[in-house]
């Protein structure tokens, strides 16, 4: 079963990523199969927008931390990781010039975050929840989450929200400016559709110029950030903080970091 599953309808590409079972966690074939789909999205001239969701009541609930914990015991680089996955994933969603829409349909957090931030814009069902969820495992926020959510909402909003590490509703997200629309759940993807739809009626080449002058403009140091979150968890990965965060995290306890 593909773990992202695309669609072409009226010109809109979606993308679902899908592991409802695992609360559409990313693993690493994840990861490299949106890559894929994004690619072929943007190669094809019938693709005039893209969606990026999650099957069942998930959007995306970051890295599968029994991946991460299956190799704790090898010699595996979390700087390598994040190069090879989701660095060029957020640059990939910045740098293709048409419109992308992350529609949110239920909780999101960690990388999921990182890829709903680098969209374009953002549409979340009303009983979506964000969490930030680095910290709570013992690491510093990466897939451009460093950068993407201080920019959205602000230093002080983001290092609270960050070191707090609770989630915070849809409504909240709405007010923090973090996405663009707040709908009932069962109005998500149509309202979505819609969008997409009057997005792939107009000019998207200009669209896409645009996203270049706005990554000029607000995220000239992008792929600089993403190199350094990877340099801060590598050192992170190390730390006793990480092995107490990913032990109470699978045991579903709350970590003692004290």
């Amino acid at each position: 079963m593909p773990q992202v599953i695309s669609s072409l309808q009226l010109h809109t590409q979606t993308l679902t990523l899908n592991r409802p079972d695992k609360a559409n966690a990313f693993n690493r074939d994840m990861i490299l199969e949106l890559q894929n789909a994004l690619n072929d999205a943007a190669e094809n001239d019938q693709v005039r927008c893209i969606v990026i969701t999650g099957a069942g009541s998930t959007f995306c609930s970051g890295q599968d931390i029994t991946e991460m914990e299956s190799v704790q015991g090898q010699d595996i680089s979390y700087h390598e990781h994040l190069r090879e996955t989701y660095n060029p994933l957020i640059l990939q969603i910045r740098q293709i010039e048409k419109p992308i829409i992350a529609a949110i349909n239920g909780t999101v957090a960690g990388a999921g975050l990182g890829v709903a931030l680098a969209c374009d814009l953002r549409i979340a069902a009303d009983n979506a929840e964000f969490t930030v969820g680095f910290t709570g495992i013992g690491l510093v926020p990466d897939s451009g989450v460093s950068l993407l959510l201080p920019a959205l909402i602000g230093l002080a909003r983001a290092t609270e929200f960050t070191f707090s590490n609770l989630p915070i509703s849809a409504q909240d997200a709405l007010s923090w400016g973090m996405i663009n629309r707040l709908m009932p759940a069962d109005e998500l993807m149509p309202m979505t559709a819609q969008i997409a739809m009057m997005l792939s009626m107009g000019p998207t080449e200009t669209f896409g110029a645009t996203k270049k002058a706005f990554n000029r403009a607000m995220l000239p140091n992008l792929e600089e950030v993403l190199e350094y979150e990877g340099e801060l968890q590598e050192i992170a990965r190390e730390r006793k903080e990480h092995k107490i965060g990913v032990k109470a995290f699978l045991k579903k306890e709350r970590p003692n970091f004290f």
